[in-house]
């Protein structure tokens, strides 16, 4: 009697999945957790999971809204329209930039979601997204599941880490159709002032690029400056949108809120491929995203000033050990070169296997993030002091 042989589908993913890039961050996650599973006091501050709780006065509204039987039914596909009102509000409060939340404003399931969107709405096989280098490794998820390809524009020291768009080959920029920046920047901590965003309207402009503006960071600015709305800069509707988020601002990462402002028919895209993925968010974390927005913002000061805080006392200690770097000027990151003889990544291995430190190599953000680590602001001053503290008893910077 012959045995039934067992039925075995053999599995053929699409292209676009063979095609995506490597998850830079999962990596580094396990070789943390490798070291603390054997015991090890780790200090991770590899990662840009915000460390505080959401504010109070925010869980109180999901809390009491959550009970809503309105909210238990489908909520309208583009969102509600009291979420859009509360961003544009926050806006105009903020930035003194008017936005139409009805044409203006795109709810996202957290700016993410929006980043790899955009390219996707905007991109066919072939066509030409412009992204910094280093960057935001998820730029590079968006362009390759739209089939796209992707140009670099490097971010340096000796230009503040900004874009150089002389830089960019005339033929180059003719071509593209996406462009995408972020200040405060991720990893480098750079800030943009108004005349880069002049630039940006006018070469955008010029060459018929849709700019794709991250501003996750846009709540945290130091030393007591703003950091600069791409919106707020003459022109920017008619050649891009801004994303942004309540992750980190109000710390709520987990709650998945973002947006997408700016341009009405990028917005009016985004909301098309959106119909077709989603039914937007539970209509009580919308209540409590509005309630974020529209309440009392104290709690974004206190906030801005934790990191702050923290910073001054990591490059505090980093002066004490001999490690030399710019301070950052916003969000809540540090970038800092590695000592002579090692390369990024060869940099993070001996910091996890001797010092029980976890940094992120600049390499996972691009070809010139080689020779920085990318520290985040997302642990006590005393933890921060502690890390310091450890990588400089391996003695590589005296």
């Amino acid at each position: 009697m012959n045995k039934t042989q067992p039925l075995h589908t053999r599995i053929q993913p699409a292209d676009r999945m063979t095609g995506l890039p490597a998850q830079f961050f999962a990596g580094l996650v396990r070789k943390a957790n490798a070291q603390a599973a054997k015991g090890r006091d780790v200090i991770n501050l590899g990662q840009g999971n915000p460390d505080q709780p959401t504010p109070s006065h925010i869980v109180a509204k999901l809390q009491a809204e959550a009970p809503n039987p309105a909210y238990h039914k489908y909520p309208p596909f583009s969102g509600f329209a009291f979420l859009k009102e509360a961003v544009a509000k926050r806006y105009k409060e903020d930035y003194n930039v008017d936005l139409d939340p009805e044409t203006e404003v795109a709810i996202l399931f957290g700016g993410k979601t929006g980043l790899i969107e955009i390219s996707q709405c905007l991109l066919n096989p072939g066509d030409i997204a412009l992204v910094p280098d280093p960057g935001y490794p998820d730029y590079w998820s968006g362009v390759a599941l739209a089939g796209g390809r992707m140009e670099y524009m490097p971010l340096k020291a000796d230009n503040a880490f900004l874009p150089d768009y002389g830089a960019v080959a005339p033929a180059i920029a003719d071509l593209a159709k996406l462009m995408f920046i972020n200040y405060p920047n991720n990893p480098t901590g750079a800030v943009a002032d108004d005349s880069f965003y002049a630039d940006t309207v006018a070469f955008a402009a010029k060459h018929n690029i849709v700019v794709a503006s991250d501003f996750a960071y846009g709540a945290l600015g130091f030393d007591g400056n703003q950091p600069v709305s791409f919106l707020q800069t003459p022109g920017a509707k008619e050649v891009g949108v801004e994303f942004y988020t309540l992750s980190k601002t109000y710390n709520m990462a987990g709650w998945r809120v973002g947006f997408a402002l700016g341009n009405k028919e990028v917005v009016g895209l985004i909301n098309l491929i959106q119909d077709h993925y989603y039914c937007s968010l539970f209509g009580g974390i919308q209540a409590a995203a509005a309630e974020a927005l529209t309440g009392p913002q104290d709690c974004v000061a206190q906030l801005r000033q934790t990191y702050e805080n923290r910073r001054n006392a990591l490059f505090g200690a980093l002066g004490e050990i001999g490690w030399q770097a710019d301070k950052p000027g916003g969000s809540f990151f540090c970038w800092l070169p590695v000592p002579k003889g090692h390369t990024s990544a060869s940099f993070a291995d001996l910091v996890l296997e001797q010092a029980d430190v976890v940094v992120a190599p600049g390499i996972g953000f691009g070809t010139h993030g080689e020779g920085y680590v990318r520290l985040g602001l997302l642990a006590s001053e005393e933890r921060l002091i502690e890390a310091a503290n450890r990588i400089g008893r391996l003695g590589l910077f005296r």
